[in-house]
Parts: C-alpha cells; structure tokens; sequence
C-alpha cells in the first residue's frame, strides 16, 4: 500500500513538473488566468525595447484588477505576442505591460 502511494506521488509530482515547463503564466489574471507562451513573453518585451514604448502617466498606479483611466489611449495587441492575448488591448506602466480588457477596461494581466 505504501509503495501505491509513493508511487502516485511521484507521478503526480513529474506530471505538475512537465505541465510547468511548457506555459508560463506571469502576473496574475481576472476572471481567469492568462497563459502566455515563453516564446511570446519574449517578444512581448523585445517589442517594448524595440520600439521604445513611453509609458503613460496616471494619478493612480496601474495594477490588476484595476480600471484604466478613460482618458488613456488602450492599444491594440500585435498579432504576434500569441492568440492568448489578441483579445486585449494594452498599456505600458510603470516598466510592464498590462493587458486589458477592452470591454470593462479592467487590467487583467501584468507582464513583468
């Protein structure tokens, strides 16, 4: 009986490992998570760098959860940062990206 159950633990252990490695969810999500690839995380931010996104400026700090103010402008996702994300629109704050939902206005995902 022992061994059943140290061996259903070692499965479900390597079986938690090998889900980890092929998605990183950053952040923290709304109403859900958000899962974005390591390849599209990557992008994300080389696009920043590359064409060297200003951030905006509010009163109130930007986090998850949190609505975007009216008066800022939501910009739409490319096409190339994965199809988790191309529902979203995004602002650039405080050094990350943060996806939004462009029907509430609502953060709802960080990328650091």
């Amino acid at each position: 009986m022992k061994k059943l159950l140290l061996l259903a633990a070692a499965v479900s252990l390597c079986a938690t490992f090998a889900n980890a490695q092929t998605t990183v969810t950053t952040g923290t999500a709304v109403g859900g998570t958000v899962q974005i690839e390591p390849q599209y995380r990557t992008r994300i931010k080389s696009y920043v760098t590359e064409h060297k996104i200003r951030p905006i400026e509010t009163r109130e700090r930007i986090v998850v959860g949190s609505k975007v103010p009216s008066d800022v402008e939501l910009v739409a996702v490319p096409s190339d940062w994965g199809p988790s994300v191309t529902k979203y629109r995004y602002v650039y704050s405080n050094d990350r990206v943060m996806l939004v939902d462009p029907a509430t206005r609502t953060v709802v995902h960080e990328v650091d």
